[in-house]
């Protein structure tokens, strides 16, 4: 194996598990544990990352120990017994366990990235939230003013939409239609039983002392609701 320390620049640090500790757990000789590793690591020396592998050297050079993340540790002891196996993984479910420095946490340049992502992912998140709400808030606004029914011109002012441009749409989406020979207009008999409109009748005195009976449509707080959502203020959908 070429003499490489692999000092864990490449990104978060893991927990890791010494070369001392595994031989210990494994009973086994250190060098020979240390062996393994070597091998290991030239094996997987050309596709698998091993930024997070760290060697010890002392001061003439010589191995002191390794240290290694969990899937490297598994990986040496994968040729080891059963039992062995069984004592590393626990082992490893202890280290994963112990409460970290929030100190080493904060100097940990990988994980400050990491969790500023994260919480950079959930603004966006809440703020697509926001958007999707904005419609609906936005219809609450314009019709706050309004109390109790309203003909379908002053609807239109409340709305903020022109009254020729609702006359429209409310034609066209069978919420009103007219009799032949009326000038007026009927709500159909859906948008009545569902309480989006009503017919408000009134009495007209004519010139000649004659009574009229008139019936116009109105658009209720409900139907005021609706239309707020489905038919947007002209300047938001231009």
């Amino acid at each position: 194996m070429n003499d490489l320390i692999y000092n864990g620049s490449g990104g978060e640090t893991p927990p890791t598990m010494s070369s001392k500790e595994i031989a210990q757990l494994c009973e086994k000789d250190h060098k020979n544990v240390v062996r393994d590793i070597r091998t290991m690591l030239d094996a997987l020396a050309d596709g698998s990352d091993l930024s997070h592998v760290v060697e010890e050297k002392d001061s003439r050079g010589y191995t002191k120990e390794f240290h290694l993340p969990k899937d490297l540790t598994l990986t040496l002891v994968a040729g080891y017994n059963i039992q062995i196996r069984h004592r590393i993984v626990k082992r490893l479910e202890e280290i994963e366990a112990r409460p970290v420095d929030p100190m080493v946490m904060l100097n940990d340049n990988a994980w400050l990235r990491g969790t500023l992502l994260s919480y950079t992912e959930k603004v966006a998140e809440m703020q697509g939230q926001i958007e999707e709400m904005r419609p609906s808030v936005q219809a609450l606004e314009r019709i706050a003013v309004s109390d109790g029914s309203l003909c379908i011109t002053d609807a239109a002012k409340n709305l903020q939409v022109q009254p020729k441009a609702l006359f429209n749409y409310l034609r066209e989406h069978r919420w009103i239609y007219s009799r032949p020979g009326s000038a007026g207009y009927v709500a159909y008999q859906d948008k009545l039983q569902s309480g989006l409109l009503e017919h408000k009748v009134t009495v007209v005195t004519r010139a000649d002392g004659s009574e009229k009976t008139t019936t116009q449509v109105r658009v209720t707080a409900k139907g005021m609701a609706r239309l707020a959502k489905l038919f947007p203020p002209v300047a938001e959908a231009a």
